[in-house]
């Protein structure tokens, strides 16, 4: 055989291989990401203990697949019961326990849902915030929307935080079926193109929608605390911007806090394709110890405080396939995990923050604040009226 011959096959057998490689990624959109993944840089580690924020948000529908009204309650009380007693059995470093921020439907509204949520939140196991799915909206209805729901949260059920400046309400934001900014290729499920403008005129401090992998949805900006600013001609205007930095000014329309995403090589599909790590957690996803390591070891941090890491998860809560990794041994496993491996005070301090805590340390970091972040839980924005004074608030009163 020539060597022509073996050179020709060579290039078919090769650009057979980059043809079949780049299936497999579009078959995932990760043509979206990858690129961002493979050439990110590593930051060193910090000198000192990294501080860990855990933050757990969640996509809480309890109305989901259409559940009936015996349903829905069902899923709402054993969130209420369930989550109590597993988070009771846990303390990070502040003596605080786990906190989880339920990002609450707008088109879901149920008093008597949100009232059950609320006295949860007022125990101190976590926070409300907004959550809305929409199709082919329009400006003049998700302003209408936004502004009520912001408003019956508030004054109703003792959510959201009012801003000390302004007197506004604030809220932070999660995007139904991940297409904020109208970021889906087919322009499905949204509908506004100026959404990070509306947003931040309406009152929402960050998005927390991200990753969305593997929707079309993900930005190329990956494992990341920005700024972005709203082309209002066009749509996922997040999809770059400029990153958070201690000691800088604020950049652009709208925060946007990113959870983990990256290539999970210790658990590979038939041994050779890694899985997508997109800090999901769920019964097909449950939170191993394997997965906490590769959380923290992301290192999503405010650039100039890399030792304030940022651990971003997420889930769909009320869905019942999923609850019994939710609520049962294999939460509770992880809790234990990040309270032993990430909490020697040596190495690692662990904190458990809501989503508005979040922001409130990137803020802090930002102003150029360093040391304990868990003292900066209210830096900018103060609790939601539910815990003022440790208080339980009376809920339909």
């Amino acid at each position: 055989m020539s060597v022509l011959v073996v050179a020709g096959f060579m290039a078919i057998v090769l650009a057979a291989a980059a043809a079949a490689f780049w299936l497999l990624l579009r078959a995932r959109n990760m043509q979206n990401w990858i690129g961002s993944y493979v050439f990110s840089k590593r930051t060193p580690r910090p000198a000192g203990p990294i501080h860990v924020m855990f933050c757990f948000v969640d996509h809480f529908e309890p109305m989901w697949h259409g559940a009936d009204l015996a349903t829905q309650r069902a899923r709402v009380d054993r969130w209420c019961r369930d989550y109590r007693a597993l988070a009771s059995r846990h303390r990070d470093a502040d003596g605080r326990p786990p906190q989880h921020t339920f990002f609450y439907p707008e088109e879901e509204y149920a008093a008597e849902h949100l009232e059950k949520i609320a006295a949860l939140c007022a125990d101190g196991y976590g926070e409300i915030e907004v959550h809305l799915h929409h199709d082919n909206d329009t400006e003049a209805n998700f302003r209408e929307s936004i502004t009520r729901f912001c408003r019956v949260l508030h004054e109703r059920h003792g959510a959201l935080p009012v801003d000390p400046v302004s007197g506004e309400i604030q809220f932070g934001f999660i995007h139904g079926n991940w297409c904020l900014d109208n970021s889906r290729a087919d322009g499905r499920w949204c509908g506004i193109d100026n959404e990070l403008i509306l947003l931040r005129d309406l009152g929402c401090y960050a998005d927390f929608t991200l990753p969305s992998a593997p929707s079309d949805t993900q930005t190329s900006t990956i494992n990341s605390i920005y700024y972005a600013t709203d082309d209002p001609l066009r749509p996922k205007s997040h999809d770059k911007g400029v990153a958070v930095r201690a000691g800088g000014e604020p950049s652009g329309d709208l925060m946007i806090v990113q959870g983990p995403l990256r290539l999970n090589w210790r658990e590979r599909r038939m041994g050779i394709v890694p899985r997508i790590e997109a800090s999901d957690v769920r019964r097909g996803c449950p939170p191993t110890p394997a997965r906490v390591d590769a959380w923290v070891d992301t290192g999503i941090h405010v650039e100039g405080r890399p030792e304030w890491v940022f651990v971003k998860v997420h889930t769909h809560g009320t869905q019942e396939q999923d609850m019994d990794t939710l609520l049962g041994p294999a939460s509770d496993a992880m809790h234990a995990y990040l309270e032993s491996a990430y909490n020697d005070g040596s190495r690692y301090v662990l904190h458990y923050v809501s989503s508005r805590e979040v922001y409130n340390i990137i803020k802090a970091a930002e102003a150029g604040k360093c040391g304990n972040p868990g003292d900066y839980r209210d830096f900018v924005l103060p609790p939601p009226p539910s815990s003022w004074a440790g208080g339980r608030l009376r809920t339909g009163a």
